[in-house]
């Protein structure tokens, strides 16, 4: 996005994240506002540098912020999570976890596995399962979209259990 922000512009995002700070503007809306009205700019420019000027961007904020945002409120959460990660790191080097405002996702090649704090008494842990049977807590993927093909709900850390951790392994596998 940067590159094409200096081609359209002829200005590295700096300089624009740091004409919008000498404004004033505060609110989102009114910066984006003020780089389509007064310098042409596309909403999806003026919203990634309204974003960057504002931070509020996940790529702004670090790792542990990210996550640590997630489970505010939802703290009693937090062990289930740190089992999963835990467990899941633990099927191979070729694991990137990348947390993002509202969730963590593990990827080989592609996502394999979802962590998200989907209430404040429930993680929804979603699975990229090719070819697989939705049985019992094993269900249909839901308000993961195409993202996973299938949820696992958990309130209790003992539900990262043997069952949940073959299925974690095949999406794994099923990832190259």
């Amino acid at each position: 996005m940067e590159k094409g922000l200096l081609v359209k512009t002829g200005q590295p995002l700096d300089h624009w994240v740091q004409l919008l700070r000498s404004t004033g503007l505060e609110k989102h809306k009114a910066m984006i506002d003020f780089l389509k009205s007064e310098h042409d700019f596309t909403y999806g420019f003026a919203n990634f540098v309204a974003h960057k000027t504002r931070e509020s961007d996940a790529a702004s904020q670090n790792e542990v912020d990210l996550v640590e945002g997630q489970y505010k409120g939802k703290e009693h959460l937090r062990p289930i999570c740190e089992s999963l990660i835990t467990k899941i790191n633990a099927l191979g080097s070729d694991i990137t976890q990348t947390p993002k405002k509202a969730a963590v996702s593990f990827i080989r090649k592609h996502q394999f596995v979802l962590i998200k704090p989907a209430t404040k008494s429930r993680i929804d842990l979603g699975l990229k399962l090719k070819g697989k049977e939705v049985c019992g807590r094993l269900e249909d993927s839901g308000p993961f979209g195409t993202m996973c093909t299938h949820r696992v709900q958990l309130t209790d850390v003992s539900e990262v259990d043997d069952e949940l951790m073959a299925w974690i392994k095949q999406a794994y596998e099923q990832s190259v």
